[in-house]
């Protein structure tokens, strides 16, 4: 089984190019030494960045507070930046029937309904999270309802970092 360099994910044989990140595969064994080392925590300087290869996807590992940070500073841009790459990243993770809206377009459908679109997904991501947790093993609770609350009142940036605190757990 091949796993792609860049990426890691899972690749068939006789492809040349990863079909998640679209990198360049390398055809000898030298992507299942580099799964092997990662899994087995000896890192060697090709699969340092992918050592998460354990059979979950990757995703961004983000410091909250550097990001509530550049949030502010940026009169809540980078938030917006932010809110479109975890949707996507919940997405990755997850990889559930429910994954086929990108970012851009729930943020579109926030905008439009005036945030209540935006509550919902948080709610559904609570529970997507939950389970795609149990499916790779990794400790995540169901949020949802905890979403759903704090986003009736207003408070998504703590949304954002409940689910950022998640989605850190996939990047190591």
């Amino acid at each position: 089984m091949k796993y792609c360099s860049s990426c890691g994910s899972q690749m068939q044989e006789g492809i040349s190019f990863c079909t998640n990140c679209g990198a360049p595969l390398n055809n000898g064994n030298n992507n299942q030494q580099n799964y092997q080392n990662a899994n087995s925590g000896q890192y060697t300087e090709t699969n340092y960045q992918n050592a998460n290869m354990g059979g979950y996807p990757r995703v961004t590992n983000r410091n909250i507070g550097v990001a509530i940070l550049l949030s502010i500073v940026t009169c809540g841009i980078y938030a917006l930046v932010w809110f479109i790459s975890m949707v996507n990243e919940v997405n990755r993770v997850c990889d559930d029937e429910k994954s086929s809206q990108s970012g851009g377009v729930v943020f579109l459908l926030t905008l439009i309904t005036c945030g209540i679109y935006g509550i919902v997904w948080f709610f559904q991501a609570g529970k997507r999270m939950e389970n795609a947790g149990r499916k790779y093993g990794i400790q995540i609770s169901d949020n949802s309802t905890v979403y759903l609350i704090l986003g009736i009142f207003q408070l998504s940036i703590v949304n954002y970092c409940l689910l950022q605190s998640d989605l850190n757990k996939f990047s190591n």
